[in-house]
């Protein structure tokens, strides 16, 4: 479980790709001081594990299934990536309730004045989209702040273009996005008979 709050950007250090799907090593002193063998790590949004650490980097392995779901695939060697740990008890919820589960891709359709971006995304993601409500983007927690012509707009703050991959978002980027859990769940108890595709 995460938060959607990014605790450091890491780079890409390396990708590989093998039989188990694609290990990637990233560069991050401050996110690989924390991390153990075997924990959990959201990597631009995706919940993967670490299966290795030293001098600063950590590395985790995307198998096919978190590779067609998400944008990982698509990484190169010095890409910028989100990190988040997983929250641990007591800690503070500053964002939402994360898993690390992308729901579906999303695509930047404008970046406007004032960290205003528009992003189109399928149904199967708008129908749980509310204005004020929460979504999570390449990790991030953010606002909706509007709903529109097959899009939701956020608003970024400059703290969130400073210390995350958003500030580099252009037109045409695809982003993973998670939307709120509790908005599937309200809709399973209130339609037991409709299992959420994702």
């Amino acid at each position: 479980m995460f938060t959607g709050i990014v605790r450091e950007r890491g780079r890409v250090a390396s990708v590989e790709e093998g039989p188990d799907g694609v290990r990637l090593e990233i560069s991050a002193p401050e996110t690989a001081s924390q991390l153990g063998i075997g924990d959990s790590v959201s990597v631009s949004g995706a919940c993967l594990t670490a299966t290795e650490i030293s001098n600063g980097s950590f590395s985790v392995t995307a198998v096919a299934e978190t590779l067609s779901r998400t944008t990982l695939g698509r990484l190169s060697t010095e890409d910028d990536v989100n990190l988040e740990t997983a929250a641990r008890v007591g800690d503070p919820l500053g964002g939402h309730f994360v898993q690390g589960h992308v729901d579906g891709l999303g695509r930047v359709a404008s970046v406007g004045d004032g960290g205003r971006v528009r992003i189109e995304a399928g149904p199967e993601i708008l129908r749980y989209c509310v204005e004020k409500g929460s979504i999570a983007v390449d990790g991030v927690s953010l606002t909706i702040a509007g709903l529109r012509d097959g899009a939701f707009e956020v608003a970024l703050i400059p703290h969130t273009l400073e210390v995350t991959t958003l500030g580099a978002l252009e037109p045409g980027d695809e982003v993973n996005l998670e939307v709120d859990v509790l908005a599937k769940y309200v809709e399973r108890l209130t339609h037991p008979d409709t299992i959420s595709g994702r």
